[in-house]
């Protein structure tokens, strides 16, 4: 991405305030602890990414191995990544209003998506919610219908939609 001030730099635990409140803003109907946010970041630091804007927080990522169709509850803690990972799980990419339409997005999921092929792994896996299901459409990401997983993904919303994009 070549905007002047405008970068994904690896998060640490010194953004999870910042986290924390993108995700009050983005997504305020899926609460998460701060210890959850921050699990996440600790578990796989290389899934976890902070975009700036002129130095300035204003979207993240958290993403992580996974096995395929074993989707955590939201704002569940998973002591441990899965032994078996299978997929390449992106459990949260939130941007600011401000950090929308300028291709931000779309290059963290092709850098996600190159890492995840590069350490083997045959998909990557998301739940889509917010009326998100078209971007991630636009991205390589297919619906897959599970209905074994029906009741849990109506545990994040009624339209939930369990996503995979062959790598």
């Amino acid at each position: 991405m070549k905007l002047p001030g405008v970068a994904w730099r690896a998060l640490t635990g010194y953004d999870l305030d910042a986290v924390e409140a993108i995700a009050a803003q983005v997504h305020p109907s899926f609460y998460e602890a701060p210890e959850v946010l921050a699990e996440r970041q600790r578990l796989y630091r290389n899934g976890a990414y902070l975009l700036e804007i002129g130095e300035r927080p204003a979207g993240y990522v958290l993403s992580h191995p996974s096995r395929f169709g074993d989707l955590p509850a939201l704002n569940s803690l998973l002591g441990e990544l899965p032994a078996g990972s299978d997929t390449y799980y992106i459990h949260d990419l939130a941007l600011l209003p401000v950090a929308r339409r300028i291709g931000a997005a779309s290059f963290i999921v092709e850098a996600l998506a190159k890492h995840a092929a590069a350490h083997g792994f045959p998909t990557m896996s998301l739940v889509a919610v917010n009326a998100s299901q078209g971007f991630w459409e636009r991205h390589g990401f297919a619906v897959e219908e599970r209905p074994e997983l029906a009741e849990k993904l109506r545990s994040y919303e009624d339209t939930a939609r369990l996503m995979v994009r062959r790598l």
